[in-house]
């Protein structure tokens, strides 16, 4: 599934808004995600205003639109990890200030809820042996950071 137009510009962006902290966000999520850039910054009174940056290729819009919302775990973003260590390294750059749930989730400084999740999680639960998958779900439910290691070991108990 293409995730561009034709015009090679994202159709649907996620637009992000926080309360006088985006040069903030801005900086710690670049930070955290090695393929990303600051696109574009509009600033009004020295502060920024709005903001374009990529993170992985996606492009995201940030407002500084004042604390007349919040961020709630209804609305999260999930990232793919293919190795334990990409796992480990965001959960502990993104959790930094914010905090640490249950399966896979985890709450940013700025409130925004993400899912660190690696492929083998869903390649095991999907395995077409009912017992098997569900001992690797059983695994996942007891875990805060997903760990392929034990999510292994609980698929060849």
């Amino acid at each position: 599934m293409e995730k561009t137009n034709i015009a090679g510009q994202q159709k649907i962006t996620p637009f992000l808004w926080f309360n006088g902290n985006v040069e903030e966000a801005l900086n710690f999520y670049t930070s955290v995600f090695k393929n990303s850039k600051v696109v574009n910054v509009r600033r009004m009174g020295g502060k920024i205003f709005t903001a374009t940056f990529q993170l992985e290729g996606l492009e995201f819009m940030a407002l500084d639109g004042g604390p007349h919302y919040s961020f709630t775990p209804a609305v999260s973003f999930f990232v793919k990890c293919k190795t334990q260590e990409e796992v480990d390294d965001l959960w502990e750059k993104l959790s930094a200030g914010g905090r640490k749930d249950r399966c896979g989730w985890l709450v940013d400084p700025f409130g925004v809820s993400w899912q660190i999740i690696p492929d083998a999680l869903g390649q095991l639960l999907g395995d077409p042996d009912p017992v098997k998958s569900k001992r690797v779900l059983d695994a996942m439910l007891q875990m805060t950071k997903i760990d392929i290691s034990k999510l292994k070991e609980a698929y060849e108990k």
